[in-house]
C-alpha cells in the first residue's frame, strides 16, 4: 500500500509539474525573437510546413490590390527551414522602437509561440519586441518609481449608463500623500478603447520615465472609452463577448463630447485634482484628436493644454447632437480669446489625414491663433503617436 501511495504521489507530482509547464509545449528551448550582435532572429518550429514567412513592421512595405483598391501592406520575408524543423530568418536590428511581427505558415497567420509579449490593436493580436535607443528609451520599464493604473467605473447619466469604465494613472507616491495634481485626459482612436494607450501607446512607461527624469510634471492621466455605446473594452462588461470592430456606435456624432462632463465630474470628486483651466489638458490620436478638438472648443474654459495627434477634423453638424460640431469658428474665437497655453498639432507626412490637418492649420493661421506644429515621417500609426505623447507631456503644466 505504501508503495502504491508513493507511486500515486509521484504521478500526481509529475502531472502537476507538466500542467504548470504547458507554456513550453511545442516550443522547446527555442528563443524567438533573439536580439544579438545588432541582429534580430525569428524562429518557428513547424516541421510539416511547406513555406513560412515572417511579417514585421520594419520590412519594406509593398502595395497590394484589394476589393477596396490598392493599399500598403506590411513587408514579409521567407524563412529558411533547418534540419530540425525550425524555420529561421535573421535581419539587421531595426531602429529603436516597439516593433511588431507575426508568422504566416502555408498562408495562415500565426503568432510566435515562443514570445508571450503581445498587444491587441482592435481585433488583432501581434507579437512585439523593444529595441532600446533615443526614440524608445521611455517606452521601456526602468528602475524608477512607478505610478498606479486603476480600472475605474463611473456613472454617465448623459450616456444613460450607470457604469462605464476608464483607466486612471496616478503618479508614484499619490496613495501616501495629500498633494493635488493636474489632469490629462488622454483619448484613443477609432476601434480602440480605454486600454489602447496603455497597451499600444506605452503611456504608463512614458509617464513613469519622464516624471522620474524631471522632464514631466507628476500628473493624473485619465484614459476613457470614447465609444459612447460601450461600457468598457469588449469582454469586460455584460453581454460584450463580441469581436471588436473599427467603427462603433456613438463615436463621432456628438454623444461622447456631450457626455464628457460626466467624466470630469467623477474625476474631480474622487481624486485630488487642481480644478482649473491651467491644470487640465486633453489630447488624443485620430478619433481621440477629433474628440479633443471639439471637447476643448465646446468647453472653452476647461483646458489650457490641447493635443491633436493625427486628428480627424471635419464633421457635418447633423442629428440631435449636431450642435457639438456647428459654428466651429465661433467656438474657436471664444477659445482663443483667452488663448490656451499650448495648442499642439502633430501628424506624419504620409498620414491620410494630412491634408485635413493642413486645412485646419490654415484656418487657425487665418485668425492668427497660435499653435505648435510637429511633422514627422510615416503615416497613421502608433510609432508616431508614441513620439507625440513623449513630446507633449514635458510641455504640460509649466
Amino acid at each position: 500500500m505504501r508503495q502504491l501511495l508513493s507511486l500515486i504521489a509521484g504521478c500526481a507530482f509529475s502531472l502537476s509539474a507538466w500542467a504548470q509547464e504547458t507554456v513550453a509545449v511545442n516550443t522547446g528551448d527555442i528563443i524567438s525573437p533573439e536580439v544579438k550582435n545588432q541582429e534580430v532572429t525569428f524562429r518557428l518550429l513547424a516541421p510539416g510546413a511547406k513555406e513560412v514567412w515572417v511579417e514585421t513592421d520594419f520590412f519594406e512595405k509593398s502595395r497590394i490590390q484589394t476589393p477596396l483598391g490598392e493599399v500598403e501592406a506590411a513587408g514579409r520575408k521567407a524563412m529558411l527551414k533547418g534540419e530540425n524543423g525550425v524555420w529561421t530568418y535573421t535581419a539587421s536590428l531595426p531602429s529603436p522602437e516597439l516593433h511588431t511581427y507575426c508568422f504566416y505558415v502555408d498562408g495562415l497567420r500565426f503568432l510566435d509561440p515562443n514570445n508571450v509579449y503581445m498587444i491587441r490593436d482592435i481585433a488583432t493580436y501581434t507579437n512585439y519586441f523593444l529595441v532600446d535607443g533615443d526614440v524608445s528609451q521611455n517606452y521601456i520599464v526602468r528602475e524608477v518609481p512607478h505610478g498606479t493604473v486603476s480600472a475605474v467605473w463611473y456613472p454617465s447619466p448623459k450616456l444613460g449608463m450607470e457604469r462605464r469604465r476608464m483607466m486612471v494613472y496616478t503618479p508614484a507616491g499619490y496613495e501616501n500623500g495629500t498633494k493635488r495634481y493636474p489632469v490629462l485626459y488622454l483619448l484613443h482612436g477609432a476601434g480602440g478603447d480605454e486600454t489602447a494607450w496603455i497597451g499600444l501607446g506605452r503611456a504608463v512607461q512614458i509617464l513613469d520615465n519622464l516624471i522620474a527624469q524631471g522632464k514631466a510634471e507628476p500628473m493624473i492621466v485619465v484614459m476613457t472609452n470614447g465609444n459612447g455605446a460601450q461600457q468598457a473594452v469588449p469582454g469586460e462588461y455584460p453581454n460584450s463577448m463580441y469581436k471588436p470592430t473599427f467603427m462603433n456606435p456613438k463615436t463621432m456624432e456628438g454623444s461622447f463630447e456631450k457626455a464628457f462632463p460626466d467624466v470630469m465630474s467623477f474625476v474631480e470628486s474622487h481624486y485630488r485634482t487642481v480644478n482649473d483651466k491651467a491644470h487640465r489638458a486633453i489630447a488624443g490620436l485620430s478619433m481621440g484628436g477629433f474628440h479633443s478638438l471639439y471637447i476643448s472648443a465646446n468647453y472653452s474654459d476647461k483646458f489650457d493644454y490641447i493635443g491633436l495627434f493625427s486628428a480627424a477634423i471635419g464633421r457635418d453638424a447633423k442629428g440631435e447632437n449636431g450642435y457639438i460640431y456647428s459654428n466651429l469658428e465661433e467656438k474657436l474665437a471664444k477659445q482663443f480669446a483667452t488663448a490656451p497655453k499650448l495648442y499642439f498639432i502633430a501628424i506624419g507626412d504620409g498620414d491620410f489625414l494630412y491634408q485635413d490637418n493642413v486645412k485646419y492649420r490654415q484656418l487657425l493661421d487665418k485668425h492668427g491663433y497660435k499653435y505648435e506644429y510637429v511633422e514627422t515621417d510615416g503615416g497613421h500609426e502608433w510609432r508616431n503617436w508614441r513620439k507625440y505623447l513623449n513630446q507633449f507631456l514635458p510641455k504640460l503644466f509649466k
